[in-house]
């Protein structure tokens, strides 16, 4: 069946100052998963949280994020996503001040997975007005080029602000910061350009939208309860099967729905799909750095919250770099594998560079080559990621596609953050039970030291092989070939992918 269409929208006369608005939303969402790494070793102390729940405080908001985004990519396209970005901008303010204001870990549980349902609504509907916002493909290459650099660098700018807070002020402002960055960003409803729907009337895929959350929901809880369970435990090998089973249904569910949630022409296309691929699993790189590097650097090395964060800020210069000094200028000219593969395997390499990291490590040896070559890879990764991501899509599947590829982010950090988590409390623990007979009270600090390095270095083994594998996969699937120009202009548009 053809998808109804919608007439192409007029250029909107600010849409680069709607680009501001709609980056700054973009990077209250990206800040928000970090900012909080740089908070919870406070908030753990201060709620009582074990090392084996923390995760939960990141994983509660990527979790509802991903497993929700599909939806609100639909309800983006059916009810127009000017409006989905305003509620979304709003709900995700209270739930920020909901959770700034928790008493007890529950609390705060809650607040993060309202966090991530609103965030549900907020990030389909950012991107996909990014995407109706700009069509002629050099600004749109520069456009996805500025968004990219967001996505990528934006973690790094939470870790820095997320120090300065928890320093100065409190860790509870670092969920309190949300709200005035969304009042800001709210500005933004006198240069957005006019809602656009879908043609017909709402129809939303509920057995989807089940079977996708449940099947997510089963799948992460499994990886995080692997780390006291075993990997091989009937519980946590049951919710891995149960999850498998929900997602091959709702794959099953979407092939026979009249209005799928996630229609199956938006993802077979290869380009995009393997745009989806890069961004799920380049996150797990970034998301082992961020939460590992963090808890090396505070308890480890004795950094305070505030210099923890700025020893991360060379990362965010290197996304710049990659994202918008290199990709935006690069993606109209080149096919997109030519910079998502090598910007993968560089990301690979600086993970690499991190596991012979040991207590005495310094900074500069030790962790600043790493934070250098995996921003510039996750910079040329993104950039041409996002803007494929939506490429070629009709106009009333813009807020889904725009959700796919943020699904892929927050379900890829979800799954990871649980499992690389659990690799490194498990390594933890065996170097600890391995090292007990010899431990003294002398010793014993120095030991739990070296046993917390012994468990990152394993979930850095990891996340390195999975970023290798992404390089190799890309490679091979994103058939899209170079932009072909128009000889009467100096734009370069992409050959569509069945030319290729």
């Amino acid at each position: 069946m053809s998808q109804p269409s919608e007439a192409p929208p007029q250029a909107n006369p600010r849409r680069w100052l709607a680009l501001v608005f709609i980056g700054l939303a973009q990077l209250m969402i990206v800040l928000d998963i970090t900012i909080v790494n740089i908070a919870l070793p406070s908030a753990q102390k201060d709620l009582g949280i074990s090392d084996g729940d923390r995760q939960w405080v990141i994983t509660a908001y990527t979790l509802a994020f991903g497993s929700l985004l599909l939806l609100g990519g639909r309800i983006a396209d059916y009810t127009g996503r000017k409006r989905t970005f305003l509620i979304g901008l709003l709900g995700f303010a209270g739930a920020s001040a909901l959770g700034g204001a928790a008493s007890g870990f529950e609390m705060l549980l809650a607040a993060r997975a309202l966090q991530g349902a609103f965030a549900a609504l907020l990030a389909p509907s950012a991107l996909s007005l990014l995407a109706v916002n700009f069509t002629e493909p050099r600004e749109r290459a520069k456009a996805f080029g500025i968004f990219g650099a967001i996505a990528a660098g934006g973690g790094a700018i939470g870790l820095v602000v997320g120090g300065l807070l928890t320093e100065y002020l409190d860790w509870r402002w670092c969920l309190y910061v949300n709200v005035p960055i969304a009042v800001v960003a709210a500005i933004s409803w006198s240069v957005l350009p006019t809602d656009t729907r879908a043609e017909g009337r709402a129809r939303f895929d509920i057995p989807g939208v089940v079977l996708a959350v449940c099947g997510l929901v089963a799948v992460v809880y499994a990886c995080s309860e692997a780390e006291s369970e075993g990997w091989d435990s009937r519980l946590v090998t049951g919710l891995l099967i149960l999850g498998g089973v929900l997602l091959f249904a709702f794959v099953m569910v979407e092939r026979t729905v009249a209005r799928p949630l996630l229609p199956p022409r938006v993802v077979g296309d290869r380009t995009r799909g393997s745009a989806y691929l890069a961004v799920g699993l380049s996150v797990v790189g970034m998301f082992a750095m961020f939460l590992f590097l963090t808890y090396y650097m505070q308890l480890v090395k004795g950094y305070s919250a505030l210099l923890t964060g700025v020893a991360f800020l060379p990362m965010t210069g290197a996304v710049l770099i990659g994202a918008g000094g290199v990709a935006s200028r690069l993606i109209p000219k080149v096919p997109p594998r030519l910079l998502v593969a090598p910007g993968l395997l560089i990301a690979a390499t600086g993970v690499v560079l991190l596991v012979p990291l040991d207590v005495d490590s310094s900074y500069a040896a030790g962790v600043l080559p790493a934070e250098l070559l995996v921003g510039f890879g996750m910079g040329l990764v993104m950039a041409p990621s996002m803007n494929y991501a939506t490429h070629g899509v009709g106009a009333g599947d813009a807020g889904v596609a725009s959700a796919t590829v943020n699904t892929a982010q927050q379900i890829g950090g979800s799954i990871g953050t649980a499992m690389l988590n659990t690799i490194a409390t498990s390594a933890t623990s065996d170097y600890m039970a391995a090292h007990a007979r010899q431990m003294t009270p002398q010793t014993a600090k120095a030991t739990a030291k070296a046993g917390l390095v012994e468990g990152f270095s394993h979930a850095f083994v990891v996340s390195s092989s999975i970023l290798l594998g992404a390089a190799v996969v890309v490679a091979l699937l994103m058939n899209t070939p170079r932009p072909v120009r128009d000889p009467g202009t100096k734009d370069a548009t992409p050959l569509p992918a069945h030319l290729g």
